[in-house]
């Protein structure tokens, strides 16, 4: 596999009833050490939303959903998260919780551009066909 590099990634889910275990995906979050990338690309479609759970604060919501990509770009945008590493940012993002924003397990790939690897992850388990 020359030319590719090890990457880990999660999927970001909105589960507004935990006790229910069902979710809609709302990103993806990816890792490469090596490309030295931590990025998540993350899309709430309101209106879908809105089918799936009409009782959750949405201004509420997408704060929380800028922090995951405030953490990844790390610094104090990012809160004390934001100062650690990128793999701690990482590995802190994608910890299990029981909260309404969840992370997929991670899973390992292999890519040569970790940005476009992103783009397609995103395309394939958030855009709806």
């Amino acid at each position: 596999m020359q030319g590719q590099d090890l990457f880990e990634y999660a999927v970001i889910r909105l589960v507004p009833k935990v006790e229910r275990e069902e979710f809609m995906n709302v990103g993806v979050i990816l890792y490469c050490a090596k490309q030295k990338y931590l990025k998540a690309r993350i899309e709430l479609d309101e209106q879908r939303f809105s089918v799936f759970c009409s009782n959750t604060d949405l201004e509420e919501l997408r704060h929380h959903l800028n922090a995951f990509e405030n953490i990844c770009r790390g610094g104090k945008e990012g809160g004390p998260i934001g100062k650690l590493d990128m793999a701690s940012r990482f590995r802190w993002l994608t910890a299990t919780r029981s909260t309404v924003l969840q992370s997929s397990k991670v899973h390992p790939g292999f890519c040569a551009d970790a940005e476009e690897r992103l783009q397609q992850l995103y395309s394939q388990m958030v855009l709806l066909p």
